[in-house]
């Protein structure tokens, strides 16, 4: 019988242990795991928790591993801004399903909005905070953010009727995500908390009254 190498069989072994840890990451799997690590030391301690080296050691790899599919930290943070769009569409989606009403749907994604904005106050802020640096570079994070103000503009021109223009649903759209987003924002960082309860308005109420003066019925019931 031949002798036997221990150390080559440890060495293998040490080998092996390391291949089926990283293994779940071969085929393109690892990026999209980076991105859900990173979303959620996000919402655990807002940005400055994230950090390429701490993502690396969290999915057990080595950081230029990490740096293989995101150069920086910048741009690791557009992709999870990225998906948080993703969310927010699906959100929207699942909120105006449920309304044949176009008024009663528009309140929907408006309530949606704040309830994302609540449940995820992190990723809120970095998708509608200052730009991430980068940003640009990144086609899902400005399609899927194109496609969540679009579902808001649908909404708000099924609530206009044909009669209004383009232009005129554009800035009652924008109108109503201002006036959503402030209060979400407001709500979010807790600026209203010393607020009872009785003093804060009704959002849906609020948006439906925009919508109507919008279009031109600032008079009707609501």
């Amino acid at each position: 019988m031949m002798p036997v190498d221990v150390n080559a069989v440890n060495i293998k072994a040490r080998a092996g242990v390391s291949e089926t840890r990283n293994k779940p990451y071969h085929h393109g799997r690892l990026a999209p795991e980076l991105v859900r690590i990173a979303a959620g030391m996000l919402e655990s301690g807002g940005r400055p928790a994230v950090t390429l080296r701490a993502v690396a050691r969290q999915a057990g790899v080595s950081a230029p591993a990490v740096y293989r599919h995101f150069a920086d930290k910048e741009a690791l943070l557009a992709a999870v801004a990225a998906q948080g769009f993703a969310a927010l569409v699906e959100a929207f989606e699942a909120a105006r399903a449920g309304h044949a009403a176009p008024l009663d749907a528009l309140r929907a994604l408006g309530m949606a909005y704040m309830d994302f904005a609540a449940a995820r106050p992190h990723l809120h802020a970095l998708m509608f905070g200052p730009r991430v640096p980068g940003a640009e570079a990144d086609p899902d994070l400005a399609h899927r953010a194109e496609r969540s103000f679009h579902l808001l503009v649908e909404a708000t021109a099924a609530c206009l009727g044909g009669q209004a223009g383009p232009q005129q649903v554009l800035d009652a759209a924008i109108a109503l995500w201002s006036l959503v987003h402030g209060y979400a924002t407001l709500r979010r960082d807790g600026q209203l908390d010393a607020l009872p309860s009785t003093a804060l308005p009704d959002p849906r109420a609020i948006m439906a009254s925009l919508v109507l003066d919008a279009a031109g019925h600032g008079d009707s019931a609501v």
